[in-house]
């Protein structure tokens, strides 16, 4: 069984945190961490990971234009992208979908949730 990388992007160290402990233990997953939009951006396109976990409010760059770039490049177009971020209104649903995303994961989030999701899109 080939292990799954996954990029988590978020400016907020607890959040990292919490995604990492979620994920760590499970062996089927790899996980790589980013602190902005233009180091995920950087990261994504040099480890091209299987999934990423995108913040839309970073500094340098939001997650809505690290999602427009990698959906556009023909190099990093097949990643999977799940937006995970506290906005949770219905046009951010909408302008994550626009731009490619191909989910969206409210916070605060349970972690068991996110597993699942996780598994839902890679298909483990």
């Amino acid at each position: 069984m080939k292990i799954k990388t996954i990029l988590l992007a978020d400016d907020e160290e607890p959040v990292r945190a919490l995604v990492a402990a979620t994920i760590r233990d499970d062996s089927r997953y790899k996980i790589l961490e980013a602190k902005d939009g233009m180091e995920a951006l950087e990261i994504a396109r040099k480890e091209k990971p299987d999934i990423i976990l995108l913040d839309i409010m970073m500094p340098k760059m939001d997650g809505f234009e690290v999602c427009r770039q990698l959906k556009s490049d023909p190099r990093t177009s097949g990643i999977s992208i799940i937006m995970l971020t506290a906005l949770a209104q219905n046009t951010d649903k909408g302008k994550a979908k626009e731009v490619g995303a191909n989910g969206y994961f409210a916070k605060p989030f349970s972690p068991t949730a996110l597993i699942k999701k996780l598994e839902e899109v890679l298909g483990s």
